[in-house]
């Protein structure tokens, strides 16, 4: 029944249940579940006045703010194709998501006019109607979210068989991938998958009604949206939201609200961790601390828990959300490993023939099951590449043992061939790291005449240290064969990264080969 699978039904479920039980806390503002579903009931009335109907697509570019929950409330009520837009993107990037996504609505924030205006998007065919918050605009031409909402308030909105979701294969999401890469893909996720994502989460975080979950990742990724906020409203718990990441603020919170599951990328326990030990001592309350985002290395795991997180992984991406997941337990029984796979899915490793491989052996990560995406939007190419035989491709390679533990090698994409040898990326980075004068490093593959390919390493050298392309290189005596070294080294300040932290190696290869790039 689709409606059970509808995480705004979970919501009016919620409201007549327990009307009064808190679902956000933002800024210091409670907001009720009974509020919330008169909130949405009021969004999907301004839609339905707008036009909006099932099937078009509303953009969201917003940070992270209750509107964002009550927009994606409403267009999962009406049957709207909801897209989070990430409000990081430069405006080609924000140009081509939209020309891609074809929404009716774009709700974007006054923050963000700048990127926006140059744009001309109210001159797009077909007609994008813009809208805007907070209000007190002077263009005539975009609506004030606000003002718009609050007309209708005390309405429901009027809903028929043909003006609501029927079935829980009906998309739900247009999620955009990072395009690490390359161009952005929009992953069309359905109400069937957010509804078994929930479900794996439950299990993960061991959810319960009570439960209280500071979100600081931003809501227009998965890991904001699909495993943190959608599960809390599932099983009733109450979200803390965050406008942005602030360590200080993330320790008042979770003194303040007793805040019992939270989840970061590794850039936020990094700067958790340099925290007194006395305001770390204060966080009791947390039950679960969840890591995710990028590979880890156990050498980091471990300093994490020295600091007092002890810390469950998960691995995921945009066209699944969680993949695979390990307790506490696992990360110190198996370090390095990124865990099993998740109850709600099938996931295992091919080799290039499509066969399960042993353990031990190297293969590509695969999913089928509920939780994977039904296409990329617009882009049947893609979605034909991605997935074949039911089964979707990740594009992450991984080795199984024995125990059904699975251990990241390196993005397929990544991995490039010298000589005739394959070389895998994170192998080199993961040697690299240890180096007392590295503070980050990332490795990407790029031609050359006589060994088909070579490995160039971009290196940001640790603060006040004094580092030469030759003692990278050195590094590597005794620690890789020598056709994995990197016979390229540049030293940069910064890496071009993704709204997770995650490195645009795509952008680093395309500087690199740029003509008159200084080297």
């Amino acid at each position: 029944m689709i409606r059970s699978m509808n995480i705004a039904w979970w919501v009016k479920r919620w409201s007549e249940l327990h009307p009064h039980k808190t679902a956000i806390i933002f800024k210091g503002t409670q907001i009720s579940y009974r509020q919330l579903h008169h909130r949405v009931n009021q969004v999907c009335c301004w839609l339905q006045s707008l036009g909006i109907e099932k099937g078009d697509r509303v953009a969201v570019m917003l940070g992270n703010c209750p509107e964002f929950i009550e927009l994606y409330l409403a267009c999962s009520r009406l049957g709207t194709i909801f897209v989070p837009i990430n409000y990081r993107l430069a405006a080609p990037e924000l140009d081509y998501t939209l020309a891609n996504a074809r929404p009716r609505l774009f709700v974007f924030d006054r923050e963000y006019l700048q990127t926006i205006a140059g744009l001309h998007l109210n001159t797009r065919r077909p007609l994008m109607l813009l809208a805007a918050l907070p209000p007190r605009f002077q263009d005539t031409d975009i609506v004030d979210y606000h003002a718009g909402v609050a007309a209708h308030e005390g309405r429901a909105p009027f809903l028929t068989e043909s003006m609501a979701p029927r079935g829980p294969e009906e998309p739900h999401v247009i999620m955009y991938t990072s395009g690490t890469t390359g161009r952005p893909k929009g992953a069309v996720l359905s109400h069937r998958k957010t509804f078994f994502n929930c479900l794996n989460a439950d299990i993960f975080f061991k959810l319960h009604f009570d439960d209280i979950m500071l979100i600081v990742l931003p809501l227009f990724h998965s890991g904001g949206l699909f495993i943190q906020a959608s599960p809390v409203i599932y099983k009733g718990g109450t979200l803390v939201i965050h406008r942005s990441f602030d360590p200080q603020h993330t320790y008042e919170d979770i003194l303040k609200y007793r805040v019992t599951k939270f989840l970061g990328v590794p850039t936020v326990y990094k700067s958790l961790v340099k925290a007194e030990a006395e305001k770390r001592a204060a966080c009791s309350t947390l039950k679960v601390c969840a890591i995710g985002g990028e590979k880890l290395t156990p050498e980091l795991m471990v300093q994490f828990k020295a600091a007092g997180f002890s810390l469950r992984q998960i691995m995921g991406q945009t066209e699944t959300s969680i993949l695979l997941w390990a307790s506490e337990e696992d990360v110190e029984r198996k370090p390095a490993s990124v865990g099993r796979p998740v109850f709600h899915a099938d996931v295992r490793i091919f080799n290039r023939q499509g066969r399960t491989c042993p353990p031990g052996e190297v293969g590509e990560i695969v999913v089928r099951g509920s939780i994977m995406m039904t296409e990329y939007w617009q882009d049947p190419v893609k979605t034909e590449e991605t997935i074949r035989g039911g089964w979707l491709h990740t594009g992450d390679l991984a080795r199984m043992d024995e125990d059904g533990y699975f251990y990241l090698i390196d993005r397929a994409r990544d991995m490039f061939i010298s000589g005739g040898e394959n070389v895998y990326p994170a192998e080199i980075e993961r040697v690299l790291r240890a180096h007392p004068a590295i503070e980050d490093v990332a490795v990407v593959g790029i031609p050359d005449e006589t060994w088909g390919e070579i490995g160039c390493a971009f290196v940001i050298p640790g603060p006040g240290a004094e580092l030469t392309p030759a003692d990278v290189v050195g590094y590597c005596e005794g620690q890789l064969a020598r056709f994995k070294w990197p016979r390229k080294v540049l030293l940069v300040d910064n890496f071009p990264r993704t709204a997770l932290g995650k490195v645009r190696k795509a952008i680093l290869r395309q500087e690199y080969l740029q003509p008159k790039t200084a080297r």
